[in-house]
């Protein structure tokens, strides 16, 4: 293939500028031109929540790459404040219109890579366009956000994904009084929601007003304030809004040319990045590529995946079908909510449900390191499997220390399509201050090996056995600090001795702290005839 070629790249950011930066590395001659509607070409757009909290101290450290650096590290022909207004693929052009001036022209292009983004969804409130409701997208959103918190006190964060956690946390942080408002009942969305539970916790704990399973009606008030108008029916007065519900493609451009576009209007690209039209590649939040797990397209709006998307697209234009292609997000995502760090990676719960799919799930609870080593804390982990053949569909996870490291170790079990079986025998770095001689993910292995088997007969949760013969097995003084509803307790090293206490000819459900002595207690009783099964995950993070 030719490397004279003229790529040009509408928009930059992470995959706009991956895909410039990996095209010059396969040629010198090539003409590139990198266009951007805004004036940053290359920033940090993860890390704005952190520099509004002063997290991130220096503005200047977000900004990845200036035009200026580009033009001079990568030859790269770099127009901001330039807007792409039509593609035309018939003819290989586009429509440009400087900002600045006004001025329209138009572009030649061998290839053409769109990497547009996202844009915050705004709905069509009364109120919402108040100067007081903002969004979090790029560097000047965040500067408005910095100049309006300078003098406000009470701040309304809209939505409770990462970019709501987020932000509400460093609002926290800077010292305002945050309300968190999200639809769902349940913060974090993208969690099972027993797996969100404890960042709920950890919100209240810091004074952020958590408000679940109630939306936005309407903005209105006066000078002295902004009232939030709720659809249950509440208002609460607040001095500043921040809008994260979420984001929409950018993909006006793409319908307009004529290319195909999926259900909720991302661009469908195959495996290479490539449109329905040729020499057109899409890369990041507008597009939706072939999903590995579920089949499928799927978007996933993160900064990895559109990294590497235009790393792929870049490679294809240079090497054809020997390029390596993207195989797809799996979704591997993580969050610090204050001292919680909880995170995810591949098929949730939910999205199994939803589709119908058959799946196990099993929820362990283990140490960061070894126990006995100062500063152990506890991971809470899901995992979640094929019945049918074991492999390995997702994970979830939530702790103070060590969540990054098993969501990064089940993602790659993912990725390299391994089995349950395969997690007991992973062989994971262990020292006592850096981990387990049976790491949580090991234990999850085990765990789900053992339902495989039979050896562990689960009930998710405490709600479902409200009512049966539940026998908690952790020492007096914990039961009687946080007892279990409608349990009786007989420690676990008193059980044989009292099997008389527990009637043989109903179920029995078996309660611990954290999981592991539930089901030790659950196999003694099976092996003298009960039909007994283990509460998962134990009772930490279900008795409040």
């Amino acid at each position: 293939m030719k490397s004279s070629k003229h790529i040009v790249i509408v928009g930059g950011v992470a995959g706009g500028a991956s895909a410039a930066a990996r095209a010059r590395r396969h040629s010198e001659s090539a003409r590139i031109t990198l266009i951007e509607r805004g004036p940053d070409v290359s920033f940090a757009n993860c890390g704005l929540p952190y520099h509004i909290g002063g997290e991130i101290t220096d503005r200047d450290d977000l900004a990845v790459q200036t035009p200026t650096s580009l033009r001079k590290l990568l030859a790269l022909d770099v127009k901001t404040l330039t807007e792409v207004t039509a593609i035309h693929p018939d003819s290989g052009k586009v429509e440009l219109k400087d900002l600045k001036t006004g001025e329209c022209s138009t572009l030649d292009y061998d290839e053409l890579i769109l990497s547009p983004g996202a844009s915050p969804i705004r709905p069509p409130l009364p109120g919402i366009d108040d100067p007081r409701v903002l969004t979090l997208r790029n560097l000047e959103d965040m500067d408005a956000i910095i100049r309006a918190a300078r003098t406000v006190e009470r701040v309304a964060v809209i939505g409770a994904g990462f970019i709501g956690l987020e932000v509400a946390e460093q609002l926290v942080h800077i010292g305002k009084r945050v309300s968190l408002v999200e639809l769902q009942e349940q913060v974090l969305p993208q969690l099972d929601p027993e797996m969100a539970r404890p960042l709920v916790e950890a919100l209240k704990h810091k004074g952020v007003e958590t408000i679940l399973g109630d939306g936005i009606q309407s903005f209105g008030g006066s000078e002295e304030g902004l009232w939030t108008n709720l659809a249950s029916g509440r208002s609460f007065e607040v001095d500043l809004v921040v809008l994260s519900i979420g984001v929409r493609p950018e993909g006006e451009l793409a319908r307009n040319a004529g290319l195909a576009l999926g259900p909720r209007g991302h661009i469908t690209v195959d495996g290479f990045q490539r449109t329905s039209a040729p020499s057109i590649y899409a890369v990041g939040d507008v597009c939706e590529s072939p999903d590995p797990l579920a089949g499928g397209h799927a978007a996933v709006p993160l900064g990895g995946p559109a990294n590497r998307q235009g790393r792929t697209a870049a490679d294809h234009i240079f090497l054809g079908d020997k390029a390596l292609p993207y195989p797809g997000s799996i979704g591997t995502a993580i969050v610090r909510v204050f001292d919680l760090a909880a995170g995810m990676t591949g098929l949730s719960e939910k999205r199994l449900k939803g589709a119908d799919q058959s799946f196990e799930s099993v929820v362990v609870n283990g140490p960061s390191h070894a126990s006995y080593f100062p500063g152990a804390e506890t991971i809470t982990l899901k995992l979640i499997w094929s019945p049918d053949t074991g492999r390995v569909l997702g994970a979830q996870a939530i702790g103070k220390d060590g969540v990054d490291k098993r969501l990064d170790v089940i993602a790659t079990a993912i990725r390299a399509g391994m089995t349950i079986d395969d997690l007991v025998h992973l062989e994971l770095s262990y020292a006592p201050p850096f981990g387990s001689a049976k790491d949580v993910v090991n234990v999850a292995g085990f765990a789900a090996a053992n339902i495989r088997d039979g050896l562990l007969l689960p009930i998710p949760t405490m709600k479902e056995a409200a009512g049966c013969q539940i026998i908690d097995v952790r020492p007096p003084e914990t039961s009687r600090r946080l007892p279990a509803p409608g349990a009786k307790n007989i420690p676990l090293g008193e059980l044989r001795e009292r099997l008389g206490e527990i009637d043989k000819d109903r179920p029995v459900y078996t309660v611990c702290q954290m999981g592991k002595t539930s089901y030790f207690a659950a196999r003694i009783l099976a092996n003298h005839g009960y039909d007994a099964r283990s509460i998962l995950g134990g009772a930490h993070h279900q008795i409040e």
